[in-house]
């Protein structure tokens, strides 16, 4: 059941053939088909498509409007979080819809304060994470282990040691450059583990997950990162270990304390306040939160498809909401692309 999905590329023109209904309908020409947007003169709009689904999915969403209701060409990145701000630096890269704030604050300061990026909005702020989460049935089993102080009792550690580990208990951190990982690795010896886990960095977000999946199939002990946002948190009943509270000083100095909920920045290169503000004014007004984002993915998840064909369920099935971000000109050109089964051509192949 809990098996990664696979990235199949399905067609979804029966979903979007009743994407207009009671939605205004997009503009005719005089031979009746809509207008399209005028692209001559458009920036290509590139976006950083972070290794994770909720930024791959949010950015398909954006890029389908911005393309199909006002005429932007769009691309994207893939890559892991460092170097894709060094994409911001170079003008590579010129929206961003996830800005991980605190787990990003040193290096956002950076391209903030020197004027390389601009916040115009946020998208999934809220979502929880931690270095130390187990499965609910885990803790269901052994009440008492609640607290990340318990990591320093042998029968807990034994609990999670496997033969690589000498008697540690094994603990798996974020993924490799993400910036959680540093984060996790600091709390880890501000919290004087480090004699009592083993951590295991795993190379990818696939790895991370298929490690927690694979326990969780088989009722086997877990102990790791996680966050609300990542693909097992949506579908698996997971609980964070207690931790010290949040303070701005904790986080400044040793982080021996719990992240403090997520904000999640939508930041652009300073261009596009004069070149693009139709984009700006459209990503001022975004607004999918934690609860929208996880039907999306618990629908991505059911039908074992991709963040494109994702992005367009939501699409065809929700024009009210995304309706209110844009123009009535733009939100006709999107009905029209959807009905009309268009694909963006800044997708990239799934």
């Amino acid at each position: 059941m809990f098996r990664q999905y696979p990235r199949k590329v399905l067609l979804l023109v029966l979903m979007l053939g009743s994407v207009a209904a009671g939605a205004c309908a997009a503009s005719p020409t005089e031979d009746g088909a809509s207008a399209a947007p005028e692209t001559a003169s458009r920036d290509t709009l590139v976006f950083a498509d972070y290794n994770w689904p909720s930024a791959q999915i949010q950015n398909r969403i954006v890029q389908y409007l911005v393309e199909e209701g006002y005429g932007y060409p769009t691309d994207v990145v893939f890559g892991e979080t460092l170097p894709l701000y060094q994409g911001f630096r170079t003008d590579d890269i010129h929206v961003s819809m996830e800005i991980w704030l605190p787990n990003q604050v040193e290096i956002w300061s950076q391209v903030e304060n020197d004027g390389v990026m601009v916040a115009v909005g946020e998208s999934l702020s809220g979502s929880w994470q931690s270095t130390f989460v187990i499965p609910a049935y885990l803790q269901a089993e052994y009440p008492e282990l609640d607290s990340i102080e318990d990591l320093r009792e042998e029968k807990y550690k034994a609990l999670f040691a496997t033969a690589e580990t000498d008697g540690k208990a094994r603990l798996v951190n974020c993924v490799i450059g993400w910036a959680c990982e540093a984060v996790g690795a600091r709390q880890i010896e501000s919290y004087g583990l480090s004699e009592h886990v083993h951590v295991v960095n795993p190379g990818g977000s696939a790895a991370l997950y298929a490690d927690l999946f694979g326990a969780y199939e088989q009722g086997r002990p877990w102990l790791g990162y996680m966050s609300k946002t990542d693909d097992p948190a949506q579908v698996l009943d997971l609980v964070r270990l207690e931790e010290p509270p949040y303070s701005d000083e904790c986080w400044a100095t040793t982080k021996a304390c719990a992240y403090v909920d997520t904000t999640m920045l939508i930041a652009v290169r300073p261009w596009l306040l004069e070149r693009a503000p139709d984009v700006v004014d459209l990503l001022r007004a975004y607004s999918i939160d934690l609860d929208t984002y996880q039907a999306i993915f618990a629908w991505m998840f059911t039908n074992e498809t991709s963040e494109n064909n994702a992005a367009l369920w939501w699409l065809a099935n929700h024009p009210g909401i995304w309706g209110e971000w844009v123009t009535e000109a733009a939100a006709a050109s999107v009905l029209h692309a959807l009905e009309a089964g268009e694909i963006p051509d800044g997708w990239p192949v799934q």
